[in-house]
């Protein structure tokens, strides 16, 4: 029999095991500045907003999936035309959102290209008509919706601001520019929400001692600084007479929404891993739906504004780097669970109505680099962008 739930051991090993990879994305935000003021240009941005009507590789008709990548998992009737690609029937368009991150969108190196992020969206528009970016830097905006145009698929994407509580707003306001140059170039038409903050509150409170009460005086002061920032978010959108409303709201671990930033958002995402709870497979779908509905929908509806509450992300990784991470106490991180969580909870979670954005699309292999263990293992894909062997993608359309 399951042991019962615990919230605080929940919280424990996942602040422990996602924290030191925010703080290593802090970090190498501010490497990025230096880097940025060193040399006295900006790493990694293809996109001049004098010329915001082209597109982000400067060639649209050129800039195929086969271009930037060697060679391509995806293939094209017509080289030229994105959209012509060839749909694998082993893909189904089961999944109500996906996560994604392009390939080389870390500071300060920079390696994302239009042609691979074709590429993804070629392939992720076959599983889903919704992705979630979790920042903006290296110019992901501009070629997300770039490759979105090219490749002229159903997607729409909610667009990311990866702030952090110690940097006085930098990243903040540098990301914040990166996405208005964005949608100066390519409109709103394929932009679903603007997320401000990815798991603000969380790492505020380890990095301060606030402890699990996200509501504390503490937690209130995290608080104080994360609104300010959605605010600006909204009246920027606001400011630039794009022709529809863009909802604006934070994503964070799913037992760190507190009440004031709540009551600030259109829309919030929450982190909600059976794995990082120490789960077993069987019960992970249902210990999902149960987590998310009373911690988060319940949460929201008790409020005037009832923002509306997504999961940000849920999945099940397929190995480990190292056998100490091999398992969360009673499953392995493994291809046949995997399954198991896709069979348990995909089409379960889209009967139900909720929104999720399964993590992730791929294998990310800096993660493994820098962490090891699980973290670069939650794909879908490998990170050569072919489906894992053995998956088997559940089949229940959804639009």
């Amino acid at each position: 029999m399951e042991q019962p739930y615990s919230a605080t051991r929940y919280l424990e090993k996942q602040e422990a095991a996602r924290t030191r990879r925010s703080k290593w994305i802090v970090l190498g935000s501010i490497i990025g500045i230096i880097v940025i003021i060193g040399i006295g240009v900006g790493v990694g941005v293809g996109v001049s907003k004098s010329n915001s009507n082209k597109s982000v590789s400067g060639a649209a008709s050129n800039s195929n999936s086969n271009s930037d990548n060697g060679s391509s998992t995806v293939q094209q009737t017509d080289p030229n035309d994105p959209s012509t690609f060839v749909k694998d029937p082993n893909l189904k368009h089961s999944f109500y959102g996906l996560a994604y991150t392009p390939e080389g969108s870390q500071l300060p190196s920079c390696g994302a290209n239009i042609g691979q992020v074709i590429q993804d969206i070629q392939l992720m528009s076959q599983l889903t008509s919704r992705i979630r970016l979790y920042g903006a830097d290296c110019n992901q905006s501009s070629l997300v919706l770039d490759a979105i145009q090219q490749t002229k698929v159903d997607m729409q994407v909610f667009l990311g601001i990866y702030n952090v509580p110690n940097d006085a707003g930098a990243a903040y306001t540098r990301q914040r520019d990166e996405i208005q140059t964005a949608l100066q170039s390519f409109g709103a038409n394929n932009v679903a929400g603007l997320t401000v903050g990815n798991e603000f509150m969380l790492n505020y409170l380890t990095d301060n001692g606030g402890g699990d009460d996200i509501n504390s005086p503490i937690a209130n002061a995290g608080a104080a600084l994360l609104t300010p920032n959605i605010t600006d978010a909204r009246s920027m959108i606001a400011g630039m007479n794009l022709g529809k409303t863009i909802p604006v709201g934070t994503s964070d671990a799913g037992s760190y929404f507190n009440t004031l930033v709540m009551e600030s958002i259109d829309y919030g995402m929450a982190n909600v891993h059976p794995w990082f709870a120490n789960v077993s497979i069987d019960a992970a779908a249902a210990w999902t739906a149960d987590f998310f509905q009373n911690n988060n929908v319940v949460a929201a509806q008790a409020l005037s504004n009832n923002p509306k509450m997504y999961i940000a992300e849920t999945g099940w990784p397929t190995q480990s780097s190292d056998a100490g991470n091999a398992n969360n106490g009673p499953s392995l991180a493994s291809i046949p669970n995997l399954q198991i969580y896709l069979d348990t909870f995909v089409c379960q979670a889209n009967t139900n109505g909720t929104g999720y954005f399964y993590f992730e699309y791929f294998d990310e292999t800096w993660k493994d680099a820098q962490f090891g263990g699980v973290e670069g293992w939650w794909g879908l894909f490998t990170s050569d962008r072919k489906l894992k062997d053995g998956i088997q993608i559940p089949d229940c359309h959804i639009d």
